[in-house]
Formats: structure tokens, C-alpha cells, sequence
């Protein structure tokens, strides 16, 4: 079965993402951690994080340890 056939596999349950609700204008967006931030082109300017939805998924999804924790059995 590939990821994309599994209902678990979402940017919201990921290790890598972070719900940075105050930063994010949506609701439904949050920031992926993975990589480093992306340089910008002014040497003030911050580096930002790729913005991603909850939905969203890639090739990097590695289900958050903490929230698959206490399903153990």
C-alpha cells in the first residue's frame, strides 16, 4: 500500500510539522520543519520555513512519535 492510500498520511500528523497558529494567516497551515529555512535574497531579510497545509503530505511524512505513542498495544 503506498502513502498516499493511507488516511494517516497529512502534514497535521507529521513529526516535522509545527501548528504555528499565530504566525499562519490560515488556520489550516502550519510550517514544515524538515529542511532549513530558506535564505532570502537580502542579507536582513529572515530565513523562512515552507509553508504547508494540514492535508498536505511528501516524501519526507514520518508520523509524529508522541501522537502515535499511546496507541501502542
Amino acid at each position: 500500500m503506498s502513502l498516499a492510500q493511507t488516511a494517516d498520511v497529512a502534514c497535521t500528523k507529521c513529526k516535522f510539522f509545527d501548528d504555528h497558529v499565530a504566525q499562519m494567516q490560515a488556520k489550516d497551515d502550519g510550517l514544515c520543519r524538515y529542511n532549513p529555512p530558506v535564505n532570502q535574497p537580502s542579507e536582513k531579510a529572515h530565513g523562512l520555513w515552507p509553508v504547508v497545509s494540514r492535508t498536505d503530505w511528501c516524501g519526507h511524512f514520518s508520523l509524529d512519535g508522541a501522537a502515535t505513542a499511546g496507541n501502542a498495544d
